[in-house]
């Protein structure tokens, strides 16, 4: 039987280095889709703080200008943390359409 070991006796494991994600176009993965809808959008910069996946873009004024959809998932999060109104939404989630 091994004897328990502490994590400063573990191999290092796989890493990569930092800023790798935008090798990696993960769009296809998506099951359903946000829409950005720019003039109910009070730039609040949600969408763009909570993306996983970077996919909020700005513009050259940094203003949330559209998204990204070769790196978003559909994960929704950008949909869920949007405080504008219900009727007035800037970011409303559809089924994909492939």
């Amino acid at each position: 039987m091994k004897k328990d070991i502490g994590w400063k006796e573990l191999g290092h494991g796989d890493s990569l280095p930092a800023g790798t994600a935008a090798e990696f176009q993960t769009g296809d993965w998506r099951s359903e889709r946000p829409v950005f809808h720019k003039e109910n959008c009070i730039n609040c910069y949600f969408c763009w703080v909570y993306c996983p996946d970077s996919a909020i873009t700005l513009d050259e004024n940094k203003k949330v200008s559209g998204i990204d959809y070769r790196f978003c998932k559909g994960c929704g999060i950008c949909d869920k943390e949007c405080p504008t109104k219900k009727e007035k939404r800037a970011i409303t989630t559809e089924a994909e359409r492939k």
